[in-house]
């Protein structure tokens, strides 16, 4: 299946991106080297549907050719005749879960680089809008929207508080930007509100020039930070980006859980897939590759729906990756069981 379908996917991208790549001068290295990237990390997504959709086909070819019922009607139970499938399914679940945690992350990283570089020129790779980032237990910064071309942030605020969790001061400016050859901030309409007691001590200025603790790049991630990022640095940034109060932490967390839902994802489309094709019909195997298709779409509708409502509200990501393998995990336990009489 992966010999089949993903050098139709490369054709596909290629005879879709190539004028791009030629308009945007992308070097026959680097886009060799997308490819490579473009393989693993399409491959690693569509992959739990591969295994759905080979284990339909073989075992529909057995059910067609009567050797399922043979070897039920020999007195092997329907768990034995099972159980190589589910040795297999713990194989390709093992390896799916290395390749996401530790190999398709570094793929992901190339893919996305050179797809914002030479694919998606000029369009934003960066969460631009509601910045808010806490960067110590002291120092608070937000940022209504931010043009990552120019360097520069709207209606910038920094607020300082003391130990006793008081407002210590606050600067406020309609705009900060990154002047990158002097290595400093420019604000402009600074206001600085320094409290001392009851009273508040105003600064104003038309235009400051001025240094923090905090890089530009730092207050805006690329959108797809999370997928380019091995398990053990993917569970510090998320600790980072919870102590910072980032407003957009759920499609970090999202991203974590479904590596972690993959091998349950693997041995419930097994299941089902043998259920399904176990069957001699009247259809054959077109039948049975249909209704798997068709499955398999609705798998990823309900993925989506939910990893988007796990994004965009704030239902949990859990709940988002847990409802669609229950759904269909007790569709493989009827499907099963229906097999088995």
């Amino acid at each position: 299946m992966l010999l089949l379908f993903i050098p139709i996917g490369i054709m596909a991208n290629l005879a879709e991106q190539i004028g791009k790549m030629i308009d945007n001068e992308a070097p026959a290295n680097e886009i060799i080297i997308y490819y490579l990237n473009f393989t693993i990390y399409i491959g690693s997504l569509l992959f739990p549907i591969f295994l759905f959709l080979s284990i339909i086909f073989f075992t529909s070819k057995l059910a067609s050719n009567t050797e399922i019922v043979a070897i039920l009607s020999s007195g092997v139970s329907f768990g034995r005749f099972l159980r190589p499938y589910l040795f297999g399914a713990t194989i390709i679940a093992v390896l799916m879960l290395v390749m996401a945690m530790f190999i398709v992350p570094n793929a992901s990283q190339g893919y996305n680089e050179f797809k914002y570089k030479y694919l998606k020129k000029g369009k934003k790779d960066r969460i631009t809008s509601n910045i808010f980032n806490q960067l110590n237990e002291t120092d608070y910064i937000y940022v209504s929207t931010f043009d990552p071309a120019r360097q520069i942030g709207y209606n910038f605020t920094f607020e300082r508080f003391n130990k006793d969790n008081n407002l210590d001061f606050k600067i406020s400016a309609t705009n900060i930007r990154w002047i990158e050859k002097d290595s400093l901030y420019r604000l402009t309409s600074y206001n600085k509100r320094r409290l001392i007691g009851d009273t508040a001590i105003v600064e104003t200025k038309r235009r400051l020039d001025t240094l923090f603790s905090f890089k530009i790049d730092d207050l805006t991630p690329v959108s797809y930070i999370a997928e380019t990022k091995n398990l053990f640095e993917l569970n510090k940034f998320i600790r980072e980006q919870r102590r910072k109060g980032a407003s957009n932490i759920n499609s970090y967390v999202l991203v974590k859980y479904k590596r972690w839902a993959l091998p349950i994802t693997a041995f419930i489309l097994t299941i089902i897939a043998v259920a399904v094709s176990s069957v001699k019909r009247r259809g054959g195997m077109g039948i049975n590759l249909a209704f798997g298709i068709g499955v398999a779409f609705i798998y990823i509708f309900f993925d989506k729906v939910f990893g988007t409502l796990a994004e965009q509200s704030g239902f949990s990501p859990l709940l988002a990756v847990i409802i669609p393998n229950i759904v269909f995990g007790v569709l493989a336990l009827y499907l099963l069981q229906q097999a088995k009489r």
